[in-house]
């Protein structure tokens, strides 16, 4: 059998058996012979206001009547790109911050990195270029979030990556302190989740967020949020920084921003990097992306921030993180699983050496619901904000039915 012109990504590019999705209701999506799945992993990491949403189709497909897109380089604007970015920074604990949009977050963390290099290029410190990723960090797929992330297997096979990084241990302040200290003048940027997401769902503690921050303050460094899947309300407040009460001087954002009705990443960019930036009139800042604020994707960043907010839907997420985490939780006590880690509506199991989470996907699946597993020894749920009781004990049945079919 010929294979699919469409080649998938992280993906076996020889496989030729997929499941096709059709259509999506609520915390549901079905496919083509109908059967109904829980979306337990809200598609990626972002679908928090559920699928279906016809207030976010509605706003697109009206504003793709008027004017589908202009750019948005030099002199032109658009207004949904002004009012996305008014909204996303007055919704963020960063003071003063500008919205610069790309399409993804791996543009978004890429645009990151570059800002915090001419930040200090423009400030006459060019020596300050090192970049410091954590271990199991992802920061996506363009070379530079590649190079500073902690996932091994994602940079295999790519030839020569961007540098100089440094990682240090995602959950060892130690290690930071001794890096700063030897290496303290050189650090452009740390970049960090505030919980980790495909790396295993490892949420940091408040004490080592602000950990960085104060290592950051006191060498005169950078530190940079990847709140991709945290922001808009994975963990009950809009951002994480506002959640840990860690404020940082740049924030990539993505995923839920839309709910992933449109393409659309971003950069939340503060004061310290502003003043550098601004500092000269005739400074032209030379990066950019031919759809940065696309009009229909900003439209639809506008709608659905505001049925996160009229829906109250961040008031939800203690809820499912009470549900979904303490039923998860109940299944670690049955033996069935090593470790259950999360916050908020962000949670994974962690298996035992003799049980494959892929095999428990596919018992998932069998049972009608969808996670997603990270390797073969986790499995991650990130459920859309929307989803009901039910299908949150569903979710839980499913998988202790599917661990009990495994378990030696």
């Amino acid at each position: 059998m010929a294979l699919s012109p469409f080649l998938h990504p992280f993906a076996k590019p020889a496989a030729d058996q997929f499941i096709t999705i059709v259509r999506g209701e609520g915390a549901a999506v079905f496919d083509d012979t109908g059967k109904r799945y829980v979306d337990g992993l809200a598609s990626l990491w972002y679908c928090n206001v559920g699928h279906g949403r016809a207030e976010i189709a509605d706003a697109v497909d009206a504003q793709l009547r008027v004017l589908e897109n202009y750019n948005t380089f030099d002199i032109f604007t658009n207004g949904p790109a002004e009012e996305a970015a008014a909204l996303i920074s007055a919704l963020s604990p960063v003071p003063d911050g500008r919205v610069f949009f790309t399409c993804s977050g791996s543009e978004a963390v890429d645009t990151a990195l570059k800002l915090a290099r001419m930040t200090f290029t423009r400030r006459g410190e060019p020596e300050r270029h090192v970049f410091v990723g954590r271990t199991l960090g992802y920061h996506g797929v363009n070379y530079g979030g590649v190079s500073v992330q902690g996932l091994p297997l994602n940079q295999e096979g790519w030839g020569p990556l961007l540098g100089p990084v440094a990682q240090i241990a995602h959950d060892d302040l130690s290690a930071a302190e001794r890096l700063f200290a030897e290496r303290g003048h050189e650090i452009a940027a740390v970049i960090a989740e505030p919980v980790i997401g495909a790396g295993g769902v490892y949420p940091a503690s408040v004490e080592y967020l602000r950990g960085l921050r104060k290592l950051c303050d006191e060498a005169g460094s950078l530190l940079i949020f990847d709140e991709v899947i945290t922001g808009f309300g994975r963990l009950g407040s809009w951002f994480a920084a506002e959640y840990y009460g860690v404020v940082p001087d740049m924030i990539t954002f993505a995923k839920a921003v839309t709910s992933g009705y449109q393409p659309l990443g971003g950069v939340i960019v503060g004061p310290r990097v502003r003043d550098e930036l601004e500092a000269d009139p005739d400074f032209i800042l030379r990066h950019g992306y031919t759809y940065s604020g696309h009009p229909a994707s900003c439209v639809a960043a506008v709608a659905n921030i505001a049925i996160l907010r009229d829906e109250h839907l961040l008031e939800r997420v203690p809820h499912i993180a009470e549900r979904l985490g303490g039923g998860l939780r109940q299944l670690a006590k049955e033996g069935l699983v090593a470790e259950v880690r999360g916050e908020g509506a962000i949670w994974a199991l962690q298996m035992h050496p003799s049980v494959s989470a892929l095999d428990v996907r596919q018992g998932l699946l069998d049972r009608g619901v969808i996670a997603r597993p990270i390797g073969a020894a986790a499995l991650a749920f990130c459920p859309p904000l929307v989803i009901d009781d039910a299908d949150l004990d569903l979710c839980l049945e499913a998988t202790g039915d599917a661990l009990r079919a495994l378990h030696p």
